[in-house]
């Protein structure tokens, strides 16, 4: 899908852009390739920078509930310093590496409702547009795929999929936001937790697994979060029993005593380690929101609905991906135009933000 508009500064005749990715899933860390073609106005334009950026729609939580907005969270420069005459087509080809930390929005070939983008930025005569929006799909690194793999056989259920702004403190975050999965606990553990939340931090050496789990509570004693981190490697995904992995997690993380916010250190066990730090940090890096602000205690992760993310169920033999409400990949595809365009055209209104 492409969203192709007039460079808006420059008024009617000015250049149109069109970025072209190329077909197929991208993974994290992994290159993002494609073409922009250039369409030549009414006049000659010196095309100074062309620009793609990154963007995603993620939640915020404050204190009069949540919002959504666009978090951009890379830009690179593929181009520019030319002349763009009367007319002319020019493509421009260019190959950019994702940020390990870029969110997965499909598994097996299905969409989780996880919104992201590339925007193309045009700079000419001083002023700059962003003339260009197409949907990013962003497929599982071979670690993280495994390891819901693992869960989905486990008996574990996939709720759904969402993006949070902020920071999960005594991790290597990078983005301004994470992206968690959350799961339906498997008969195992119903009787202890709600619901489990994973979040992947990727990087090139191997990837953080944090681990939240919304613990019932007893007779005694209220409910409350609790939260564990491993560390995996990305080099002997083929080697590791993760069904045995993701059994020794679980059981950390329901011994785990320890509440949300609390730190402390619990050693290591094998090749991972596990930590009770998971306190949000201000990102002060939000845009499109009205302000930046951590999450809050304990309300974070219990939302009463999908939201942006949508349901997976588990089959028997691994994960298989259905949808809640009748939602399908192109509703979710049209879902990323609206999205975005909506926020383009209050930043037309309004002026740029940020």
């Amino acid at each position: 899908m492409v969203f192709k508009r007039l460079l808006g500064s420059l008024g009617v005749g000015g250049p149109t852009v069109d970025t072209v990715l190329d077909a197929g899933a991208v993974v994290p860390g992994g290159s993002l390739d494609g073409q922009v073609h250039l369409q030549g106005g009414d006049a000659d334009f010196t095309i100074e920078q062309i620009t793609l950026e990154l963007v995603a729609r993620v939640e915020a939580e404050h204190d009069d509930g949540e919002h959504e907005g666009t978090v951009a969270f890379d830009r690179f420069a593929v181009g520019g310093t030319f002349r763009l005459v009367a007319g002319e087509r020019r493509s421009v080809p260019f190959s950019v590496t994702l940020p390990w930390e870029t969110p997965v929005t499909e598994l097996h070939g299905q969409s989780l409702g996880v919104v992201l983008g590339v925007r193309t930025e045009l700079s000419v005569a001083g002023a700059k547009d962003k003339g260009d929006l197409d949907p990013l799909v962003v497929r599982p690194l071979p670690a993280q795929e495994a390891i819901l793999e693992a869960f989905g056989q486990s008996g574990f259920g996939f709720k759904s999929a969402d993006l949070e702004l902020g920071r999960i403190s005594g991790t290597g975050q990078r983005l301004p936001f994470y992206q968690e999965v959350e799961l339906t606990p498997s008969a195992r553990y119903a009787h202890a937790v709600n619901e489990i939340e994973v979040t992947f931090l990727a990087h090139p050496g191997g990837m953080e697994v944090v681990l939240e789990a919304d613990k019932r509570g007893g007779l005694f004693a209220e409910g409350h979060d609790t939260v564990t981190r491993f560390t995996v490697s990305h080099h002997d995904v083929g080697q590791r029993d993760w069904n045995a992995e993701v059994d020794a997690w679980m059981g950390q993380l329901v011994e785990h005593r320890a509440s949300y916010g609390t730190t402390g250190a619990y050693g290591t066990h094998g090749s991972y380690g596990t930590h009770g730090s998971y306190g949000h940090q201000d990102p002060h890096q939000a845009d499109r929101f009205g302000h930046s602000e951590p999450h809050h205690g304990e309300g974070h992760g219990h939302r009463s609905g999908p939201g942006m993310g949508t349901v997976v169920a588990v089959g028997a033999a691994g994960l298989a991906v259905g949808v809640v409400g009748g939602m399908v990949a192109a509703e979710v595809v049209d879902e990323i135009g609206d999205a975005f365009e909506d926020e383009d055209e209050d930043e037309e209104e309004g002026g740029d933000e940020g």
